[in-house]
C-alpha cells in the first residue's frame, strides 16, 4: 500500500471506531497533508519518515510563526497516524513515539460579563427581517446561553429534541456521545415561541408537497440546518447590535461565559465539566481561575482577621 493512502485509511478508521465528527476528521485530514508535503519537499514520506525529520517539521512549524497549540495538535495528529501505520503493520516501528510536544499555552479563555450577555440576548430578539428570523435568533442565543453548547451541536439540533417542552435538552457531542442539560425559563420560553413558528412552516411545506424537515433550525443548504459559519456572521452582527465588540464575541465565547457564570456563582467543577461535555476533568480546568476569585473575595469578606485589615 502506498504511503499516500495511510492518510484516509487513518480517518475511515477513526470515522468507524470513534465516531470522529465531521470537524474533527477534517481538521486531521488539513494537519496531516501539510505534514505530507513537507516531507515530500525534503524527499521522503510517512513510510519512510524518521524520528529526526518530524522533528525537523515542528521546527519548521515553528519557523512558521504557528503558535504552541497548533504544533502540539499537529504533532498529535502525526502521533496517531503513525500509531495507527504500526497497529496495522504499515511500519514496523513509530518514528513519532519519544517526541515531546510544545505544549499548549495556558491562556485564560475570553468571556462575557453578564450584562454584556443581557445585551446580545436582547439584540438577538430584535435582529431579523421577518418575527420568525427574529424568533428563531431569540432560541438560538438563549439555548446557547442556558446550555453552553458547542456551535456544532446548537445547530444540528434536531427538532424531535425540542418536543414536549423539554426541562432537560439531550445533546449528542463529540464521538457521538449523549448527555443531558437543563434548560432555564427563558431559554423554554424562546424554545417555545419558536417551535410554534417553525411548526406552522412544515405546514406550509406540507401544503405544497414538500417534505417537512427533521432539524430544529431548519436551512435550504446542504447541511439541511443552520450552518456554524452563518451563526457565527449572525453573532457579529448581534454583538454590534448590543454596543459589544464583535472581536470579543463568538458562539465559544458564549460557550466560556456559561462556564465561568456558573463557576462564579457557587457551581461544582465537576458539574461543568458534564454539562460542557468534557471527556477530561483537566479541560475543564481553565476555569479554576474563576474558583480563585471567588474564594479569594470570600476569605476578604468573611475571615475576621481580613475584616479588621
Amino acid at each position: 500500500m502506498t504511503p499516500a493512502r495511510w492518510v484516509p485509511l487513518f480517518l475511515e478508521a477513526l470515522a468507524a471506531e470513534r465516531g470522529a465528527a465531521a470537524n474533527t476528521l477534517a481538521a486531521y485530514d488539513r494537519d496531516l497533508a501539510h505534514a505530507q508535503d513537507w516531507l515530500a519537499d525534503n524527499g521522503t514520506d510517512f513510510a519512510g519518515a524518521t524520528e529526526e525529520n518530524i522533528e525537523a517539521y515542528l521546527v519548521h512549524c515553528d519557523r512558521l510563526g504557528l503558535s504552541r497549540a497548533t504544533r502540539a495538535r499537529r504533532l498529535s495528529s502525526l502521533k496517531q497516524l503513525f500509531r495507527f501505520a504500526f497497529e496495522e503493520g504499515l511500519r514496523t516501528d513509530n518514528p513519532a513515539l519519544q517526541i515531546a510536544g510544545p505544549g499548549r499555552d495556558k491562556r485564560l479563555p475570553k468571556t462575557l460579563a453578564v450584562e454584556e450577555v443581557d445585551r446580545l440576548l436582547e439584540a438577538a430578539e430584535a435582529h431579523g427581517r421577518t418575527e420568525a428570523d427574529r424568533l428563531r435568533n431569540a432560541c438560538l442565543m438563549q439555548l446557547l446561553y442556558a446550555t453552553g453548547m458547542r456551535v456544532t451541536e446548537l445547530v444540528s439540533l434536531p427538532v424531535s429534541a425540542a418536543r414536549g417542552d423539554p426541562r432537560m435538552l439531550l445533546i449528542r457531542g463529540k464521538g457521538g456521545k449523549e448527555r443531558m442539560v437543563p434548560l432555564s425559563p427563558p431559554a423554554r420560553a424562546a424554545l417555545a415561541r419558536w417551535l410554534q413558528t417553525r411548526d406552522t412552516q412544515d405546514d406550509t411545506a406540507r401544503a405544497e408537497g414538500k417534505p417537512p424537515s427533521a432539524q430544529l433550525f431548519p436551512s435550504r443548504g446542504k447541511a439541511g440546518h443552520l450552518t456554524r459559519h452563518a451563526f457565527y456572521m449572525l453573532i457579529k452582527d448581534f454583538a454590534v447590535e448590543a454596543g459589544v465588540s464583535p472581536d470579543k464575541v463568538t458562539p465559544h465565547t458564549l460557550r466560556h461565559a456559561f462556564a465561568t457564570h456558573l463557576l462564579a456563582n457557587g457551581a461544582d467543577l465537576r458539574a461543568i465539566q458534564t454539562l460542557l461535555g468534557h471527556a477530561d476533568v483537566a479541560t475543564t480546568e481553565i476555569y479554576t481561575h474563576v474558583l480563585e476569585e471567588r474564594l479569594r473575595e470570600l476569605v476578604l469578606e468573611h475571615h475576621p482577621l481580613a475584616k479588621d485589615t
